[in-house]
């Protein structure tokens, strides 16, 4: 890997017309760090909104072995845009020109900088819906939601990112541009590289646009609240309900941590002296809804909720679903680092990870607090402390390697949504195996044969261990 030289900028600014190439160390630090953890300090960031500079930028990084890291608003949780090498950011946020509802063919075409809010805001408009909903969508771009594989809490119902990408513009490691996929939903000419590129964290390419498949809008929806006194009777109930044919849009849950953590934060009302809730979010007809909301209530009672609470009105609706909205500001008023994993199990294995869950952080000794998408058996273990408290972050990192073990002992994955990046790295053979992940970094090698797309990220390098202090 080479640094950027004087002579480097000049050839960049020579290609960068209308954009922005900023050098200042007070520029190039504000692009040093995401939402994990680490900062490392580029040589350049550039702006610009034209895809054939970018094009011509990579070409010349391809050509003199310069890092590239594509980046959107940074708000990834596992270290997925860092310059860990240095090298140029291209600043992807300022690509926002084209977002484009297409509804007679129920797709969208939009541009890697445009906000995932406002395509869910476009498309109900038509009477549509685009599924994903990670969320920090109100602040996150469609490029990160796409280089991540996003996922969100309607995950259970209606999948993650993948499942809604139809076709992309990328630019390859080597400085091409080229198109996969279409704006049709059926299409097997070939290998699937949409497929490849969604969720790839930006180390086979820079997407610079997509087309996303959208859904009509449901009819109606209703929320249920259970109120547990176990957290395993939670993680049964939530089995329960799957396995009964009833399939939720939403199903998410709350700990006792974070019902308290909320609770203390805004007073809601919450069951403080619960073990947990779960929420369960059900759409489609209104005759139908009837029906499943009853028979998912007596399914919680029947597996031991001592209470359950269905909302009268949009207000009651809208003020159970802030309560789990509040969770991730809530919990970091308790202590100043939030360190947010996403581990992903069998749904039949939800009872049993939360019994781990429980054991891990007793042994430990760290504040742990359970919430997530239950339902897809996506939770969310977050762990609050305090990054300056030495002997504290210790014992953190070998919580969270063991919340990694746990996880793939029940048959379960390293990440549901947050992806890889830097900070689950050094685990991925424990999940893949060495010859799994031989074969991605042999994949990793055609694609990039001079390593310059986002290097550092998923693959480990010898020796590299999780480091939080």
């Amino acid at each position: 890997m080479k640094v950027v030289t004087p002579s480097h900028i000049e050839e960049i600014k020579s290609i960068v017309k209308a954009g922005k190439v900023l050098i200042d160390e007070s520029d190039r630090f504000s692009y040093s760090f995401d939402g994990s953890f680490g900062t490392f300090l580029p040589d350049v960031v550039i702006q610009t909104k034209s895809v054939e500079e970018l094009a011509s930028l990579v070409k010349l990084a391809n050509r003199e072995k310069i890092p590239v890291y594509p980046r959107g608003q940074a708000t990834s949780l596992s270290g997925g845009p860092l310059p860990v090498k240095g090298g140029m950011v291209l600043d992807l946020s300022v690509l926002d020109d084209v977002l484009e509802i297409h509804e007679e063919d129920l797709i969208a075409v939009v541009s890697p900088g445009v906000l995932t809010a406002d395509i869910h805001k476009a498309a109900e408009k038509k009477g549509l819906m685009y599924p994903p909903d990670p969320s920090s969508s109100h602040v996150s771009t469609i490029g990160g939601n796409l280089a991540e594989n996003s996922g969100g809490p309607r995950g259970l119902k209606y999948g993650v990112t993948k499942d809604y990408v139809i076709g992309l513009e990328v630019i390859t490691p080597e400085g091409e541009i080229i198109h996969t996929g279409g704006r049709t939903v059926k299409n097997v000419t070939g290998y699937d590289l949409t497929k490849l590129i969604v969720g790839s964290e930006g180390t086979l390419g820079i997407i610079t646009k997509a087309i996303l498949r959208l859904l009509p809008k449901p009819p109606a929806s209703e929320t249920i609240m259970a109120v547990f006194d176990s957290l395993v009777d939670a993680g049964s109930a939530i089995s329960k309900i799957l396995s009964s044919g009833i399939l939720p849009a939403k199903m998410e849950l709350m700990d006792q941590a974070s019902i308290v953590a909320v609770e203390n934060y805004e007073p809601l009302g919450l069951p403080v002296d619960a073990e947990a809730i779960i929420l369960i979010e059900l759409d489609g007809h209104p005759l139908a809804l009837k029906d499943e909301i009853k028979q998912a209530a007596e399914l919680c009672y029947l597996v031991g909720a001592r209470a359950v609470r269905i909302p009268k009105n949009e207000a009651e609706k809208a003020e159970i679903w802030k309560a789990r909205k509040l969770v991730s500001p809530a919990i970091v008023r308790i202590k100043p680092t939030k360190i947010s994993e996403d581990t992903t199990v069998p749904r039949s294995k939800i009872p049993q990870m939360c019994a781990r869950l429980q054991e891990i952080r007793d042994k430990y000794n760290i504040h742990l607090v359970v919430f997530g998408h239950a339902g897809d058996g996506n939770l969310h273990p977050n762990i609050i402390c305090d990054k300056n408290d030495k002997e504290e972050m210790r014992r953190v990192e070998q919580a969270v390697a063991e919340i990694f073990t746990a996880a793939v002992e029940l048959g379960g994955t390293l990440s549901g949504e947050h992806g890889i990046g830097t900070m689950k790295a050094p685990f991925m053979e424990m999940e893949l195996g060495p010859v799994g992940l031989d074969m991605m970094k042999r994949i990793k090698k055609v694609w990039d044969p001079n390593n310059i797309m986002n290097p550092g990220k998923i693959f480990p390098e010898k020796g590299q261990k999780l480091e939080l202090s």
